[in-house]
């Protein structure tokens, strides 16, 4: 991979850079609220999840030299352990226009597909399979380049018309990672080609995220649809064809993915390992005791304290960059949150510190916004933020003659915990809760179906703009979204249309503020979890810590080694 350099944030020029569920062990914990215990709450597997990417200081890319390495399979054999409840669900397949789950399974569609670019230490965007972008038209239209002579893993040539079309498709797709719930305004055509190895995104109004947008997004995985049209679709999904550092040799869905080098891929000595395979496991600790007996050598996303602190005195655990803030989604839509008084309660009955302290043993810093320390614009205290005052939520609660909430949440660790804890915390306002937590493809239904009223989620990425930022929360072009507020989605467009750094902070701040004045939802806590991996194991992601886009941070597999 190569990385970008910093230009000066005009939008004219040549270049890169724009700074840019599973339930668990039976270990248990005491929730009590004014010292006395309310409730016993199971610590599940790990967490998941979606943001991130660099500093916007440039408008255009351009790529360095490659950097030379060993020869390519020095690096050995690696098992990753994934959890069953996020990264390790892939139930329709690894299409990346069919695959439900999306980002959640980041690693084997980036070891498969590669990507046009890649977001690296520090928040640098790498050039991966593209090799620089450019804006044009006051920056409207933004030109993507190619590494000439890219070639699928099957020897098919990769050109500028495989990635239109994949975009194209993409854009029509259903996916939770499609870029269409974060692209505002694309023109007509959206995608065009310029030449074999140039493709150009149209725009209606200037969009300086677009490139961080790419992180995450299926629009940065290019499948053979050509090889797709001729084996179809089922056989596709099982047998998927890219570019990435790997090639497919067995997939049994959601259980296991095996694969090898691929000798097609662009980057000279890479990847370093030999072969790859994902295993998937019940939960943290059942992840813990693989790695113990020898199974993997990397478990990721780890979110049980316990475990962590464990797994810390044999293995390597690194915590990942907090880039995401858990946060209550409320359904504007329907009742009873269609009651600005309803969405004030909640605000009131929340008592973020408490929760982190009681379960979390104050790790996490908390934050009234949908920025982390981690990531870019950070603001932890908002104007005019309704923070917790158990008093004012009693009076709302008597108001409305009543306040009952369905809460759901994703099956993790700190998701389940929270749920409880926050159910636990409005029964002392008068809140009457009924908590639910799903895996992630029936979460996802849930969303869709639009009958849900609280969600408890992160809404974060190191970019506001990208993966599961603040519009795939917050925006009513995202069907993930409990607002629908044209004045927020304008706040929301013109921050990530402005290539000046200080005008998106602003944008952003604003915004936050606007969200807190209409009390669309509180944000309670900057979660991140660990990566766990064996003391000879060694990569971008692991090792080196990497800003996440959603949740958690990619792994940048080319370059992941295992000394022997």
């Amino acid at each position: 991979m190569v990385t970008s350099n910093i230009g000066d944030g005009r939008p004219t020029g040549r270049g890169t850079d724009l700074s840019h569920d599973s339930r668990s062990t039976s270990l248990a914990r005491r929730w009590s609220i004014g010292g006395r215990a309310s409730a016993r709450l199971a610590l599940a597997a790990s967490l998941a999840a979606v943001a991130a990417f660099g500093a916007f200081s440039s408008t255009a890319s351009s790529a360095s030299t490659a950097k030379v390495a060993a020869a390519a399979g020095s690096g050995g054999s690696l098992t990753d352990l994934l959890n069953a409840g996020y990264e390790g669900a892939w139930p329709t397949g690894l299409d990346p226009s069919t695959n439900t789950n999306g980002a959640a399974n980041q690693s084997l569609m980036n070891a498969i597909y590669g990507n046009l670019f890649e977001l690296g230490p520090k928040g640098k965007i790498i050039d991966d399979m593209a090799s620089g972008y450019s804006f044009q038209d006051g920056g409207k239209t933004v030109t993507i380049d190619l590494r000439t002579g890219l070639k699928f893993s099957n020897g098919d040539p990769l050109t500028s018309q495989d990635v239109a079309n994949n975009i194209t498709r993409d854009l029509a797709s259903s996916c939770t990672c499609s870029p269409k719930s974060v692209w505002p305004g694309l023109a007509t055509p959206a995608v065009t080609t310029a030449g074999d190895y140039a493709v150009q995104l149209h725009f209606n109004a200037p969009y300086a995220a677009v490139i961080h947008t790419f992180i995450d997004s299926d629009a940065n995985w290019i499948a053979d649809l050509t090889a797709l049209q001729s084996e179809g679709e089922n056989t596709f999904q099982t047998t998927p064809i890219g570019a990435g550092p790997f090639e497919v040799v067995s997939d049994t869905l959601s259980q296991e993915l095996v694969l090898k080098r691929n000798p097609s891929y662009w980057q000279a000595g890479h990847p370093l390992l030999q072969n790859l395979t994902f295993k998937v496991v019940a939960n943290d600790e059942a992840g813990y005791e693989a790695l113990v007996a020898g199974q993997g050598q990397v478990y990721e996303d780890a979110s049980t304290p316990q475990i962590e602190a464990e797994a810390a005195k044999k293995f390597n655990a690194v915590q990942e960059a907090s880039t995401s803030p858990y946060d209550l989604q409320l359904n504007t839509s329907i009742p009873p949150f269609n009651n600005k008084l309803a969405r004030e309660a909640i605000y009131y009955a929340t008592n973020s510190k408490q929760i982190v302290q009681k379960l979390f043993g104050g790790k996490y810093p908390l934050t009234q916004s949908f920025t982390s320390p981690g990531g870019l614009f950070y603001e932890q205290n908002v104007p005019g933020y309704l923070g917790y005052n158990l008093s004012k939520a009693k009076a709302i609660v008597k108001q409305l003659g009543g306040l009952t909430v369905n809460l759901g949440t994703i099956d993790v660790p700190v998701a389940d915990e929270s749920t409880l804890a926050l159910a636990a915390q409005w029964k002392q306002a008068g809140i009457q809760t009924t908590t639910a937590q799903y895996t992630l493809f029936p979460l996802i239904a849930q969303f869709q179906g639009g009958k849900w009223q609280a969600m408890l989620q992160t809404a974060g990425s190191w970019d506001p703009a990208a993966g599961v930022g603040v519009a795939f929360r917050f925006g009513s072009m995202s069907p993930f979204s409990g607002v629908h507020d044209p004045a927020l989605d304008a706040l929301l467009n013109s921050a990530a249309g402005t290539f000046n750094n200080k005008a998106r902070k602003t944008d952003y701040a604003a915004a936050a503020a606007y969200i807190a004045k209409n009390a669309d939802g509180p944000f309670l806590f900057s979660w991140a979890p660990d990566q766990i991996f064996a003391k000879n194991v060694s990569g971008p992601g692991l090792s080196t810590p990497l800003p996440a886009v959603v949740v958690s941070a990619n792994v940048l597999w080319e370059d992941v080694t295992i000394k022997k």
